[in-house]
């Protein structure tokens, strides 16, 4: 038994979500308007894109809202998304290439990324996994059939190529299973099996090493290899404390590829300085914080796992892609959650939004009572 308050969801974690869009909004504008007006002839294409992409999102947060039901716990629909996402991959892999890569499925004259869905589906699939099994958790024979879905989705977002999203995915995952019981000594061999598979991928592609390299010595090839995490660097560094003010970026005046997307949080240095890149990374952890709040409080074990998995999901992302910008680590291709440049990205995300404030108006029918 549970209690359904309609409407009283956690208002922290909306207003930060809206916080974080809005910002995100501004400086998609100030890093894209210059390469929008060079690639579209007119300043406003990415940032109409990024509008578009968040008044979807917005739609399925209020969508889900006032529904009494958990649609999300429903075993059809979980099964029937993660169908639908492993199709979608799959047609990733016979979809004309874009930029290089084949990670979008195309489909009257629209882009969209399946990845991003991939996140969504098999954090539910696996929530609802552990709710089902949790008093055969630890027994192998249990454990197969999950790992292989893992395993599939991560074979094909590798092939696309996507190693970082792959990565990402796994820990995810095994997160997951560690918060659902699953004992230590499995994962000991999960470690040694992924570790094996991570690196035979990493040494079948060039660039891959080549961005650990620059990552690890960026000033032995500062024109090659390098160049994006020196630009990077160059960027934060001459933000100084209050930043050079919006719109006067001098690297996303093409000195920083992807400055829109990947390195936003760059651009964000420097124009709004330290102050600003703080005031990003504080309002992830306020989303971390809320996140692990709502799932600590909600009524099942399936919203308890959910809600960690999607707040894990995004506040280790978007630290992941901090830590690239400011040169903590190698690239890994992943935008900043909720303020890079991209609609597949922007609407997954706030779609799982609006299943973890959906979950914090749900309440046992014993914590109701206090």
């Amino acid at each position: 038994m549970e209690a359904f308050r309609p409407y009283r969801f956690d208002k922290t974690l909306f207003l930060t979500t809206l916080i974080l869009i809005s910002f995100g909004l501004i400086m998609v504008f100030s890093s894209s308007a210059i390469l929008s007006s060079e690639k579209h002839h007119q300043p406003f294409h990415f940032f109409i894109n990024q509008i578009i992409g968040v008044g979807i999102g917005i739609i399925f947060i209020l969508l889900i809202l006032p529904l009494r039901t958990p649609f999300y716990q429903n075993t059809s629909v979980i099964y029937g998304l993660l169908l639908l996402t492993l199709v979608l991959l799959t047609l990733c892999l016979i979809m004309p290439s874009y930029g290089k890569t084949g990670r979008w499925v195309h489909f009257l004259g629209l882009r969209f990324q399946p990845t991003e869905l991939a996140k969504i589906s098999l954090i539910l699939f696996f929530s609802s996994f552990l709710d089902r099994k949790k008093d055969k958790i630890n027994e192998i024979q249990s454990l197969f059939f999950p790992l292989a879905i893992l395993f599939i989705f991560i074979m094909l977002i590798i092939k696309e190529p996507d190693y970082g999203t792959a990565l990402l995915i796994l820990f995810i995952c095994t997160f997951m299973l560690f918060i659902g019981g699953v004992k230590l000594r499995y994962f000991f061999y999960l470690g040694i099996i992924s570790i094996g598979f991570f690196a035979f991928y990493l040494f079948q592609a060039s660039y891959r090493l080549d961005r650990i390299f620059a990552f690890l010595s960026p000033a032995k090839d500062p024109l090659g290899r390098g160049f994006q995490v020196i630009q990077s660097k160059l960027a934060v560094g001459s933000g100084g404390l209050l930043g050079v003010s919006i719109g006067e970026s001098t690297q996303k005046l093409f000195f920083l590829p992807c400055a829109h997307t990947d390195y936003i949080y760059a651009i964000v240095g420097e124009e709004l300085g330290l102050i600003g890149t703080l005031a990003v990374l504080f309002l992830f952890i306020i989303f971390l914080w809320r996140g692990l709040l709502i799932s600590w409080r909600a009524p099942n074990l399936f919203s308890q796992i959910a809600a960690a998995g999607i707040t894990l999901a995004i506040f280790s992302q978007a630290m992941l892609n901090i830590s690239v910008v400011l040169g903590l680590g190698p690239p890994t291709g992943l935008p900043l959650p909720l303020f890079s440049f991209g609609r597949s990205s922007l609407t997954c995300t706030l779609f799982s939004i609006g299943i973890l404030l959906h979950i914090s108006q749900r309440r046992g029918s014993t914590r109701s009572k206090k």
